[in-house]
């Protein structure tokens, strides 16, 4: 693949900061965003990629952050919707206020960065957009409600998408990993080498990168063996 401008969202850790680091060791341009500054900062300072301290649930973020890629990139080439995080509760005793929360991020952030980017993508009928969503969005498992319904929902998405911006030479890929050995959700030191890591999803995102334009990956679940 030629040099290519990313912009990654959710950059500063986990799948995020494997996609910057794989991305800019292949020789690529990165901005990236996340909201713990001095996580962006230090993976900033490891691959020379340009961080951006950002809220994707934010409209006017999402606004900087574009501005940012057209500044530093002049313009973007590959989208990778990575930013996201979990709200799960039973139904019955369900904060209905923080999974609207969540969707803020989870799907509505998506849409509105993604709709500022698309313009730039269609002006050089051109580009790739990768949403990350789970393999929770495939299938369903107790107090996963609001998390599982945000990544159908990104499911969902990616398809009218594919349908949309396809015939201007756009491609959209659904990205559907199982467990990942991240600290998501808080949660640490899961040590088990049976679990998929960081870098294995990453991999595949490029694997997907890599395919000649005419070959689409719609949607790749990923699973550890």
């Amino acid at each position: 693949m030629q040099a290519r401008r990313f912009l990654i969202t959710g950059g500063s850790q986990g799948i995020g900061a494997a996609l910057v680091a794989q991305a800019r060791t292949a020789g690529h341009t990165v901005v990236f965003t996340g909201r713990d500054a001095h996580a962006v900062e230090r993976v900033a300072v490891e691959t020379g990629a340009f961080g951006f301290v950002a809220d994707v649930g934010k409209g006017d973020d999402n606004a900087l952050t574009v501005h940012a890629c057209v500044s530093k990139m002049g313009g973007v080439d590959v989208l990778i919707n990575n930013a996201g995080y979990a709200y799960r509760g039973e139904i019955g005793a369900m904060d209905v206020g923080a999974m609207r929360t969540m969707f803020e991020t989870n799907v509505f952030g998506l849409v509105d960065l993604t709709n500022r980017v698309v313009p730039l993508m269609k002006a050089q009928a051109a580009g790739d957009i990768v949403n990350v969503a789970s393999t929770s969005g495939m299938k369903g498992a107790a107090g996963a409600t609001s998390y599982a319904a945000s990544k159908w929902a990104v499911r969902g998405i990616s398809q009218w998408w594919q349908a949309e911006l396809r015939p201007h030479g756009i491609r959209v890929t659904c990205l559907c990993p199982s467990e990942v050995q991240t600290n998501f959700g808080g949660r640490t030191g899961r040590n088990n080498p049976n679990k998929l890591y960081a870098e294995d999803i990453a991999a595949t995102i490029f694997a997907a990168l890599d395919m000649p334009r005419r070959v689409l990956w719609p949607e790749v679940a990923v699973f550890g063996t």
